[in-house]
């Protein structure tokens, strides 16, 4: 019995070391992934926020000025998100944050807006969706300029009636047979955009110290 049991416990022995060193590498390989995708996704939002943002309206490193945005029913959020704070000769000047149209024609669409302090809306850029081919299209900046219909539309100058397709009485174009995703959009940047009025002397109450542009 002895020698059977004596290699019945370096099998366990082999079996266990194996899948420790297995669950290590699992475990690194996922970690270096996720890194990966991470810093991807945050090359693409810089892009997305330089496209957005004019460049003469910060003059500091924005993508370091952040603060967390908790979950709320206008930012469309269940999760906190990142906001991003433009300041120029150390004044308010920019706030970019994410928020995100729940009611798609596929799904959940993830947007980035850029407002200026005023609360005019400098830029929308759709960062992540699932909408169908052709009928979704027009939402994304790269195939489509309908999105920058949003450029310097602000609360102030737009009535609520306003923030709708033409078609339910609204001032925003839309492609016939297709008017789920700019409803949704229109939607959820109106609800941002009140967000932003509710919220936006303490967006930018919270003081941090980063360096200038060079």
């Amino acid at each position: 019995m002895q020698p059977i049991f004596k290699a019945s416990m370096q099998t366990s022995l082999r079996l266990l070391m194996f899948t420790v060193v297995g669950t290590a590498a699992l475990a690194f390989t996922f970690n270096i992934t996720h890194d990966k995708i991470a810093a991807s996704e945050e090359a693409e939002k810089l892009n997305l926020i330089k496209q957005i943002v004019p460049q003469e309206k910060f003059d500091n490193q924005i993508m370091q000025d952040t603060l967390s945005l908790a979950a709320d029913p206008l930012l469309g959020n269940s999760n906190a998100t990142t906001a991003y704070r433009g300041r120029l000769q150390g004044q308010p000047s920019m706030l970019v944050m994410e928020a995100i149209a729940p009611d798609g024609y596929s799904g959940k669409i993830r947007f980035i807006m850029a407002l200026q302090y005023d609360g005019t809306i400098s830029g929308v850029r759709v960062v992540k969706h699932k909408e169908t081919p052709g009928l979704g299209d027009y939402i994304d900046a790269a195939k489509s300029d309908w999105i920058k219909g949003f450029n310097g539309i602000s609360l102030t100058n737009r009535s609520d009636k306003d923030w709708k397709v033409k078609k339910d009485g609204g001032q925003f174009d839309y492609m016939t047979g297709a008017t789920i995703s700019p409803r949704a959009m229109i939607k959820a940047v109106h609800k941002a955009s009140q967000y932003y009025a509710q919220h936006r002397d303490e967006l930018f109450a919270q003081q941090t110290v980063t360096p200038s542009k060079e």
